[in-house]
C-alpha cells in the first residue's frame, strides 16, 4: 500500500475524453493512493494550484496540443512553488511520438511522459518505482467533481423566427463569416454541390464508407481528398481542429502564422481550421469534388459560424447537436445554452429548405463517449436530436450508432434506432423527414498489434453490412499509434469495402429469438426515458432534453459533464453485450432493472473482481488484444 501518497489526476486541452482518467483514478484508489481528481478541461493555473498538497501530478492530453496548453507550465510550478513534485504527461499529448518530439514535451516540466495507451496498472508501478517514501506533507482527499443543479422548472428555447436576430453577431464574431452573408449565393453554391441526404437516398444496399479526414491547410486537405477518393470513399468530410471546436480563433490564427512551411513538416493542428481559412477556400476544395458529398464533423461548443460557414461553402451536411456535442465532450456546458445554439443551426438548415429548395443533411453524433455505451442511451439521444432537428425544419437526419462488440445487441439497437425515431417523428405529423443511420466502426481503444485490428474492421464490417445502416464511418489499423496518414486511410478503405462488399452478397441470416428479445430490451429501454421525459415537459422536446438530464433519466457513462448524474455503470455480460451494474435514475421498468441484474451477477460469478476492475478490464479490453474473436459475441 501507498500510506500516505497523493496524486492529482487531470485532463488539459479542449479535448474531453474521459473514459481513461475514470479508470485510472479508480485502480489509483484501490492500490491505497489518494486521488485529488479535477476532471478534463483544466488550465496550468487550476492544476498548479491544486499540486501545492500532492506528491504526483498525472495530466492527461489527448488531442496532440499538449505543447500549446502547457507552455507556461514551468512558470506556474515556481509561482505555486510546486516544480519539485512528479509531473507525468499521457494520453495522445502530440500528433506524433517521435523521440525529439516526446522530448521538447519533457522540457515543459515533466519527468515522464507516456505517448499512446499505457496500462493503469503500468502507471501505479511507475508511482511506486519514482515517489520517494510517504512524507509528512498536509494532504487534500480524495474529491469528487461537484455536480451543478438545474432550475427544477426548465424553459422552453426560445422560437423566434428565422432569420433570428444574432445571425449578424454571429457572422461579425470572426472575420471570415461576412462572406456567408448573402443567403441566397450559398443556396446556388449547395445547389452545385453534391448531396449526402440525396446520396444516402440512393444508396439501395450499397453501404457508403466515409473516412475521417482533416488537415490544417487547403492543399494538403485538397490532396487528401483526391488521393481518397481514388482509393474509393464515397463520402469526404473535414474534420475540425480541436482549437476551432473550443472556438479558439485568435490563437488558430498565430499557430498558422507561425508554422513551418517545408514540405514534411509536421501538422500544427489535428484538424482542418475551417473558420480561420474561410468560406472561399473551403469551397474552392467542394468544388473539385462536384459528385461527392462532403460533410463538416466536430464537437464545437458553439456551432453556430461553423455552420453557416459550411453551408456557404456548399457543404450540405453537418454533424452534432445539443446533447450529443456537450454531454461526452464538455465539463461545464449548461444544456439550455447548447440548445439555443443547435436550434440556430438547425434553423438555418431549415431555411435554405423551405426558402430554396436545399436538403441539408443534420447527423447526430450517438457515439456518446465511446465506451461500453448502452444503446438505449445512443437510441434516446438521437431521438430528441432528431425531433429538435425536425421541429426546426430539417428534412434529413441521420442517426450515429457506434458498435459496442456484441452483434446481436449492435443489430438490434441499429433497427430500434431507426424505428422507434421515425415513430415519434410521425406522432408530431413530421412523416416528410428523412432518417438513416450511420454505422461508426469501434470507437474504443484499438489494439496496437495490426493482425488484431485487422480482425476487428473485417468483423466490424459485416456487421455494418448486415446492419440497417446506410453509411459507415471507418477505421484505421493504426488508431493505437498514431493518426492516420492517407495511406493507412486507403488501406483502411479497401479492406472494409470488400468486407461489406462480400457480405452483402451472402443470404442475411435469420434472425433468432434471442435476437428479438434483444430488440424489445433496447426499445423498452429507450422508450421508458423518451416518455417519462415528454410526459414531464407537456411534449415540449427542449424541456424534456433539460429535464432528462437534471434528473438522471438520460445519463451518459463517463461523461466529463458536470451536469450529467454520472450513475449509470456499463459492464459487458457473459456475451459481451453492454449491460448495466448500475442503474441510476434511468426510468426503467422493474423487470428490465431485474434483467441487467442477472446479467451482471453472471458476469460476477464466471470472472470475479470487483465491479470497478471488471468495468476497467472491459475498457482495456481491445487496446490489450484480448479477444479472442470480433465481434466478441
Amino acid at each position: 500500500m501507498s500510506g500516505e501518497r497523493t496524486v492529482l489526476l487531470a485532463g488539459v486541452g479542449g479535448d474531453a475524453h474521459f473514459v481513461g482518467l475514470t479508470i485510472l483514478r479508480a485502480a489509483l484508489l484501490r492500490s491505497g493512493f489518494r486521488v485529488v481528481f479535477l476532471g478534463a478541461q483544466n488550465d496550468v493555473d487550476r492544476v498548479c494550484r491544486r499540486a501545492r498538497d500532492v506528491d504526483a501530478v498525472l495530466i492527461s492530453n489527448m488531442d496532440g496540443h499538449a505543447r500549446y496548453y502547457l507552455e507556461d507550465l514551468r512558470g506556474a510550478q515556481r509561482e505555486h512553488r510546486v516544480a519539485d513534485r512528479l509531473w507525468f504527461l499521457g494520453g495522445y499529448p502530440s500528433l506524433d511520438d517521435r523521440p525529439e518530439t516526446l522530448d521538447e514535451l519533457r522540457e515543459l516540466g515533466f519527468d515522464r511522459v507516456c505517448h499512446g495507451y499505457v496500462d493503469a496498472g503500468a502507471v501505479i508501478d511507475m508511482l511506486f518505482e519514482s515517489l520517494p517514501a510517504p512524507g509528512g506533507r498536509a494532504r487534500r482527499g480524495s474529491v469528487r467533481q461537484a455536480r451543478l443543479n438545474v432550475p427544477s422548472a426548465p424553459l422552453p428555447v426560445q422560437d423566434e423566427p428565422w432569420p433570428p436576430q444574432q445571425r449578424e453577431k454571429v457572422l461579425s464574431s470572426w472575420p471570415t463569416g461576412w462572406s456567408a452573408r448573402d443567403l441566397a449565393v450559398n443556396a446556388d453554391r449547395l445547389a452545385k454541390c453534391a448531396r449526402l441526404a440525396d446520396r444516402q437516398a440512393w444508396a439501395d444496399r450499397e453501404i457508403l464508407v466515409q473516412p475521417r479526414t482533416g488537415v490544417s491547410d487547403n492543399d494538403s486537405q485538397r490532396e487528401l481528398f483526391a488521393q481518397l477518393r481514388a482509393a474509393g470513399a464515397d463520402v469526404l468530410s473535414f474534420q475540425i481542429d480541436s482549437l476551432t471546436r473550443n472556438n479558439r480563433y485568435e490563437e488558430i490564427e498565430r499557430l498558422l502564422k507561425g508554422a513551418p512551411v517545408e514540405p514534411g513538416s509536421p501538422p500544427v493542428l489535428n484538424g482542418y481550421p475551417a473558420v480561420n481559412l474561410g468560406v472561399e477556400r473551403m469551397a474552392a476544395i467542394a468544388g473539385e469534388f462536384p459528385t461527392v458529398p462532403m460533410q463538416v464533423r466536430h464537437s464545437t461548443r458553439d456551432p453556430r459560424l461553423l455552420a453557416e460557414l459550411t453551408f456557404a461553402a456548399g457543404i450540405s451536411a453537418f454533424e452534432g447537436g445539443a446533447l450529443s456535442y456537450n454531454l461526452p465532450y464538455f465539463s461545464d456546458y449548461p444544456v439550455r445554452e447548447a440548445l439555443e445554439r443547435w436550434q440556430y443551426v438547425d434553423r438555418l438548415a431549415g431555411h435554405y429548405h423551405a426558402e430554396h429548395g436545399i436538403t441539408i443533411d443534420r447527423e447526430f453524433f450517438g457515439v456518446l463517449t465511446a465506451c461500453l455505451v448502452p444503446p438505449c442511451i445512443a437510441v434516446a439521444v438521437n431521438v430528441f436530436e432528431a425531433l429538435l432537428a425536425a421541429e426546426a425544419g430539417v428534412k434529413s437526419v441521420t442517426l450515429g450508432y457506434a458498435e459496442q462488440g456484441n452483434r446481436a445487441q449492435d443489430l438490434a439497437a441499429v433497427r430500434v434506432m431507426r424505428a422507434v425515431t421515425q415513430s415519434y417523428l410521425a406522432v408530431r405529423g413530421l412523416t416528410d423527414v428523412s432518417v438513416e443511420v450511420v454505422w461508426h466502426q469501434y470507437m474504443g481503444p484499438f489494439p496496437r498489434s495490426a493482425t488484431k485490428a485487422w480482425e476487428l474492421l473485417v468483423g466490424s464490417a459485416v456487421t455494418a453490412a448486415r446492419s440497417e445502416a446506410v453509411r459507415l464511418m471507418l477505421k484505421t489499423d493504426v488508431e493505437a499509434v498514431r493518426i492516420p496518414d492517407v495511406r493507412d486511410n486507403g488501406a483502411a478503405l479497401v479492406l472494409v469495402k470488400r468486407a461489406c462488399a462480400a457480405e452483402r452478397q451472402r443470404p442475411r441470416p435469420v434472425p433468432s429469438v434471442a435476437d428479438g428479445a434483444e430488440e424489445q430490451l433496447v426499445e423498452t429501454e429507450a422508450r421508458a426515458i423518451i416518455d417519462r421525459s415528454l410526459e414531464a415537459a407537456d411534449g415540449v422536446v427542449s424541456v424534456a432534453v433539460q429535464l432528462a438530464v437534471a434528473r438522471g433519466w438520460l445519463d451518459v457513462p463517463f461523461s466529463p459533464s458536470r451536469w450529467n448524474a454520472g450513475k449509470v455503470l456499463p459492464l459487458r455480460d457473459c456475451s459481451g453485450a453492454v449491460r448495466l451494474a448500475g442503474v441510476g435514475d434511468l426510468p426503467f421498468p422493474p423487470e428490465v432493472v431485474e434483467r441487467h441484474r442477472a446479467a451482471v451477477a453472471e458476469r460476477c460469478a464466471r470472472d470475479g473482481g470487483h465491479l470497478d476492475e471488471l468495468v476497467a478490464r472491459d475498457v482495456t479490453l481491445t487496446a490489450r488484444g484480448a479477444f479472442d474473436a470480433w465481434p466478441l459475441g
